[in-house]
């Protein structure tokens, strides 16, 4: 059952243990803004941690602040690995399903943000509170800033429940954001890093939500996300940006993209709950179906976007069958 009611709210409830983090880092010509990210890291209110780091084959000065890095933290506390030099989608996922990389949990890191003192703290306080043996995912919000660390305003409030079948056209937070559990490691371990998908924070989602996990969205703020460069468009909610996802709607990639995420999904098909089974394989039918049928099992399904502005890009691409 998934959950953001406030019983599952953030409680200081970590006095009784100190499980290890994994923090999952995956770098490509990362030099400039490298160092904020790693000292943010460094400031975390909660120190049991080890960088896992993955580089997907810079040639700036990535490296050199690795060493330096590596002397500041020291082998415990910091690994370098090689990544597959496949995009970033396929190094988190290098990172996620290493199985030399043990830890009660996970959470993924870009190299450009800067986290807030307290992000892992306040993530354990919620995933804690979880069994070990259910799935679960901690995602939250974001400040927003700019290349010199300048405030642009916050990503979007999300005030309906995080579900699967808001998973299966919506990813609602980013990786930077997310926490899990070592149920939810072995789930995407399971499906193996060689799965095509959208993103691997949008996947994480999807496969936490759609095999019986818990899923908390958190409204506050938990690191300053850095926009720039083609980071862009996914990152804000400014018209602009909805203007350029429209186009990518239009011109098919979010069916693309869906194609993908159904397929991986069937890599897991023991392990997705009964309801969530049920829903995969009718969003799967509805899809090429006439539209008339498309419109009625869309709504009768109960597949939603978080706000009224995506719905309703939701109900353009049903329309034009490009769910």
């Amino acid at each position: 059952m998934l959950q953001n009611t406030e019983k599952n709210q953030p409680t200081n409830n970590l006095d009784r243990h100190s499980p290890n983090v994994a923090i999952l880092l995956c770098t490509m010509q990362g030099e400039h803004f490298l160092r904020e990210q790693l000292d943010s890291i460094a400031n975390q209110t909660y120190p049991n941690w080890t960088v896992w780091v993955s580089d997907d084959g810079s040639t700036d000065g990535t490296q050199n602040i690795f060493k330096e890095y590596l002397g500041k933290f020291g082998k415990d506390k910091f690994q370098i690995e090689k990544g597959p030099a496949q995009g970033y989608i396929k190094n988190f996922l290098s990172l996620v399903c290493n199985k030399q990389i043990e830890a009660s949990y996970y959470a993924y890191s870009d190299q450009d943000d800067i986290w807030l003192p307290d992000k892992l703290r306040r993530a354990l306080a919620w995933i804690e509170n979880v069994p070990s043996s259910v799935p679960a995912l901690y995602c939250a919000r974001t400040c927003n800033v700019d290349e010199e660390n300048n405030v642009l305003g916050l990503s979007p409030l999300f005030a309906r429940q995080p579900t699967f079948a808001n998973a299966l056209v919506q990813s609602i937070a980013g990786g930077n954001t997310m926490l899990f559990n070592q149920a939810a490691c072995n789930l995407l371990r399971q499906a193996g890093p060689a799965v095509k998908v959208a993103s691997h924070d949008w996947w994480t989602y999807l496969v936490v939500s759609g095999c019986g996990g818990q899923v908390y969205y958190d409204p506050e703020p938990t690191l300053r996300y850095r926009i720039h460069g083609s980071n862009q468009i996914g990152s804000n909610n400014t018209w602009e940006a909805r203007i350029a996802r429209a186009r990518l709607l239009y011109e098919g990639r979010f069916s693309e993209w869906t194609n993908m995420n159904i397929a991986s999904l069937r890599r897991l098909s023991d392990h997705l709950a009964p309801d969530a089974a049920r829903l995969l394989n009718e969003f799967s039918q509805l899809r090429s179906q006439n539209l008339l049928a498309r419109l009625i099992r869309i709504k009768r399904s109960g597949i939603y976007r978080q706000t009224t502005f995506g719905n309703l890009g939701l109900m353009a691409a049903v329309l034009l069958k490009k769910i």
